[in-house]
Order: C-alpha cells, then structure tokens, then sequence
C-alpha cells in the first residue's frame, strides 16, 4: 500500500502558472526576477490557505535556478531544482515563528544568515507567522533586516498584518494576498476530480468552495473529507449531509411560503431546521443570502455577482421574477434586523419565529390585514342626563352600503344596532332627593312634593367676557391686581403708587402705568407683563384690556435714583470725591 498524500501537499503549485488567484504578485515578482531588481526583504500578508508560503518557495526555487527558461521558469533539471523537489534544499531556510519567538532564536538565525549559500546564489530566509515574534525579537531583528548580506533574501509571511511593528514594515516590500474566487476554486478542484478519477457534479464542488471561505488549503482538505465519506461518486445530498450545510431548498421553500403568505409552512420548516442541529442564526443568515441573491437575479446585468452553479441560476431567476422588488427590499430589512438583534433577544427561537411571519405577511396573502381598525367614537352624552341602559344585542351581520334595508323590515333590537347616529337619549329620570336609610317614614310622594315646593336657587349672571369696562371699574380693581403680587412688594408698591393712563380706542382699553427708571420697564416687559396682563382680565372678567408700562421723564420725577450697579457707583462717586479718588489710583472698572 503506498503512503497517502493530502491533496493540498500532492496539488501544491510549484511555479507562479499554477499559483492560484495571485497573477499580479506573481507577475510582479516574476518581471523583477527577469529584470534583476530583488528587494532584501519581502512581506507576503494575507488570509490562510491563499498561497504565501507556497509564493515564497517557488519564489526561492526561481532565483536559484542554473537555467532558467526563457520566462524565468525553473528548469527543474539543476541541482537546486533537483534538491528543491526533494525537500533537502540548502538554499531555502524556513523558520515558524510561532515556536521560535525569542531572542535567542532570532540571534541563531542572525548567525546562519553570515554563512553563504553551498548552491545557488542567494539563501532564502522564509520566517512564517512572523507577527508571533515577541518585541525584543523584532528589536534584534531590525538591524539585519536593514543591512542583511548581499546573499541574503528574507520572506516573511502573516496573516495578521497590523501586528508587525512599523519600524519592520517600512523595511519590506509588502504584497497583500486576495482570498481565492469560488470559480477559481471550483475550476482547480474540478481538475483535480479528474485526476483522482472523482465523479462531482458542480453543485457539491460550489458547496465546498463555499464552505472553504476563500482558502484553496482549506477546500482541498474538505475535498479529501468528502471523497472519504462519499467515494469516488459524489453527490450533492452527501456533500450537505457531510459537511453539515443547510440545503438550498429551504432557503426557496421559504421564499415560496413567504409569497404565498403561508406562515405555518415556514415556522414548521424553521422547527425542521433546528431539527437537524443547524445553528438559528446561521439560518437567518442564509435566508439573507438568498434573499441577496435573488436581488441579484432580478436585475439584468449583475449575473456575475453571483457565485453559484448554471442550474442554480436558473432557478434563481425564475423565483425572483415572481417576487416584486419592493418586497425583496423589505424582506432584507426585516432579516438583517433580526440578525442584528438576535443576541440581545431574550427568547431567540421566538425573535426569529415572530421575524417569519412579518415576513409572510408582507405580501398580504396571509389575510392578516395591518391598516388599523376605524374606532367607533360614540357621541358623549349631556352631564347631567345619564344615558339609559340598553339590554345587550345579538350581533348582526354588517349590510352593504350601496343596499339599505329599509327600517321598516328590521325588529327594535336591530335597528338599534345598525343605526350609524345615535338615538336621542332618552329623557332622564327627575333627581330625587336622597333619603336616609334609617329612621325615615318619608314616602315618594311627599319627597317630590317637597320638592315641587322648594323653588329653584338662582345663580348669579356672570359678566360678559366681552364687555368695554368702564375707567372707574379699571381704576377701582387696580388695588386688587396690586394685591394679588404682594410677594413681590418692589413691583407692588410701585404699582400702588403709579398713576394710570387710561387710552380707548378700536373698542380696546389700553392702561399705562409708571416705573422708575428704563431698567424696571425692561425687566417687566420681558418677565412679567404677560402674567399681569391675563390676571387683570381675570379681575375685570374682560378681554378688552392691554397694560402697557411707562417710564417717569427725569423732569416729572425730580431727582434721578439710582438702580443698575453702575448707576450706583457713578453717584457714589459724584457724592464722595474721596471715593472717585480711591477708584482712580487702583484703575478700577466701574461698569
């Protein structure tokens, strides 16, 4: 029995034709061999499984060839070559710098890297997860790294760039890998099939280049999984049931229950799911996908965005071309919410249940309608005439508007019921007089005799709300207005003592009164002439009165009185020249 290889080992590219989805690194890398033009050191970042180590070492294999052909391709016929497909290469040096992180190692590198190369021309350092290395390696590093031999050739390789310091990065060239196309996938693993003799159809190798997440390392080692559990005949059902993967067929199941409004069909398809072990949010993220996809193929043009099968394809096109897009928009809303808030919900299964039927709602074939239903506002009855109670009614089925039944043909208790006014109530019953429940011989006749003899309290007419009042009136209720701010005595003794200015004019009383200085007149302008506006209408009960505020002219009030803090300290100064003296020699700032 011969010894097995992996197929990610047995398929490994060994020159820049068969590296996979990289043809710009390996045309750049391979123009600068051609010209001469080899940096000292190189940084291949990337994710895993995309070919940076596999880079570097046919990188390594191509600057040491004796004879190189006319594109630079190894002559795999040298002794570099030849040692190079044996694995006893002395020109290549690998280091994994997950395992060698420390100083030391950096420094017993440093050493090997002063040694010329027995064969080829120059030794290739390849130093793999080179973010592992710890900061005083990095450190040691920096120098040789700088000024390395001119025989030497430093490859480092990453998949987590942000880690390396910069001081390391500026001394590289730097290439970033792209992750691998599924139709790159699906081509390479295709031929790798016929060369294993695999029978596959192209939705199973979709679903491991799918499943691979860009990375051929990792779709060649599901290949190898698959071919051990299904054979040399694979179908797709044994792909899914391997590989765990939820199955096209209930993403279009659902899409179909959606339409159809069908709700019980898809949360016993969702039920179905979490049967079989799949994860609740991974299947919302599928349905979301799906979901995309047929976005995709609703609209022409855009067939290369997706990356499925030509049978899945087809079928994709016929399911959108009976959704409308407005649905397909609010159906990607609702499913990205509920992924966003799948995590906070307190009951997952029923956040993801309740996202299921909005969605098969949408549509409206469900016959859940979401306009609100009109609510009947009854009229409100007077407030003192109680409305009589009403025996309760069968229900009656509603009659279409464009055929009245004429009231005649309907019975008492129906017409009730289908009237749309309300009746007029009915006449309250007279108010009785409350009777004590002891000691009373009192009979209902002598109570509304009683009654009938007691006359009725008058209440006393209001003022009309509209009425001019007269200068008297204004002036007799002004102590009244005054009164009511006495928690301000300022503002009420001021307003005690003024004199009123009564003005008429377009059926409107305009009262003045006067203030001291300009600064009260703002300060009640602004604070409170509305307040005192409104309680003096109250007073008056009239709404034809406005007050307006006045200020005393200097002639009429004598002597000017201070009130601001700068008026204050001006009269202080003018009073006192020892003052003004005393401000002047420490420069101060009246204002």
């Amino acid at each position: 029995m011969s010894q097995y290889i992996v197929s990610a080992r047995k398929y490994r590219p060994d020159s820049f034709e068969t590296l996979l989805g990289q043809d710009n690194i390996a045309r750049t890398l391979s123009n600068s061999i051609k010209r001469g033009q080899l940096a000292h050191a190189y940084l291949f970042c990337g994710p895993r499984g995309v070919g940076k180590t596999t880079t570097a070492r046919i990188f390594a294999k191509m600057i040491n060839c004796a004879h190189p052909g006319p594109e630079m391709e190894p002559c795999g016929q040298c002794e570099s070559c030849v040692s190079f497909q044996e694995g006893r290469s002395y020109c290549i040096h690998e280091l994994d710098a997950a395992s060698n992180n420390s100083v030391e190692d950096i420094k017993s590198l440093m050493e090997k890297v002063q040694v010329p190369p027995q064969v080829g021309k120059y030794s290739v350092y390849i130093i793999d997860e080179v973010h592992m290395l710890s900061q005083a390696a990095f450190n040691a590093f920096l120098k040789t790294l700088e000024e390395p031999p001119a025989h030497a050739i430093f490859i480092l390789a990453t998949t987590e760039k942000h880690k390396i310091l910069p001081t390391i990065l500026s001394r590289c060239q730097t290439y970033d890998f792209n992750r691998i196309s599924i139709a790159d996938m699906v081509r390479n693993l295709r031929g790798i099939a016929a060369k294993e003799g695999v029978s596959i159809d192209d939705e199973s190798l979709h679903v491991i280049a799918s499943k691979a997440d860009g990375a051929m390392r990792d779709a060649l080692t599901i290949f190898d999984q698959t071919v051990a559990f299904c054979g040399t005949d694979i179908h797709y059902e044994d792909v899914i049931r391997n590989l765990n993967v939820l199955d096209y067929e209930y993403s279009f199941s659902m899409v179909e229950d959606f339409l159809s409004g069908n709700y019980g069909a898809a949360l016993t398809t969702f039920d179905e799911v979490l049967g079989k072990g799949f994860n609740a949010l991974h299947f919302v993220a599928a349905l979301s996908s799906h979901l995309r996809d047929l976005v995709v193929a609703r609209t022409a043009g855009l067939d290369s965005l997706l990356e499925l099968p030509d049978s899945l394809k087809k079928r994709y096109q016929e399911q959108a071309a009976r959704c409308p897009l407005q649905f397909l928009y609010e159906a990607l809303n609702i499913t990205t919410a509920c992924e966003t808030g799948y995590k906070a919900a307190v009951n997952p299964r029923l956040h993801i249940e309740f996202t299921l039927m909005k969605l098969s709602f949408l549509t409206g074939a469900a016959g859940v309608s979401t306009a609100p239903r009109p609510v009947a506002v009854p009229k409100p009855a007077p407030a003192e005439k109680p409305a009589p109670q009403v025996k309760p009614v069968p229900q009656v089925q509603p009659v279409p508007a464009e055929k009245p039944v004429p009231q005649e043909q309907l019975a008492p208790a129906d017409k009730t019921a289908v009237a749309q006014k309300p009746a007029p109530p009915a006449p309250a019953p007279e108010r009785r007089k409350r009777v004590p429940k002891t000691g009373s011989s009192l009979s209902m006749n002598a109570i509304m005799e009683e009654k009938e003899q007691k006359p009725e309290e008058e209440v006393p007419a209001s003022p009309v709300p509209g009425a001019l009042p007269s200068n008297e009136e204004i002036e007799g209720k002004w102590k009244e207005l005054a009164d009511k701010f006495s928690s301000r005595p300022r503002l009420s003794n001021a307003m005690t003592q003024t004199k009123l200015r009564i003005e008429e004019g377009d059926g409107v009383k305009s009262v003045y009164f006067t203030v001291s200085n300009a600064a009260q007149k703002q300060w009640i302008e602004e604070k409170l002439l509305r307040e005192l506006e409104n309680t003096f209408r109250e007073i008056l009960s009239s709404v034809k009165v406005n007050l307006h505020v006045d200020e005393i002219p200097e002639e009429e009030s004598g002597e000017k009185i201070p009130y601001m803090p700068e008026e204050k300290a001006r009269d202080l100064m003018d009073k006192n020249p020892e003052v003004r003296a005393f401000v002047a020699d420490l420069g101060l700032d009246t204002k």
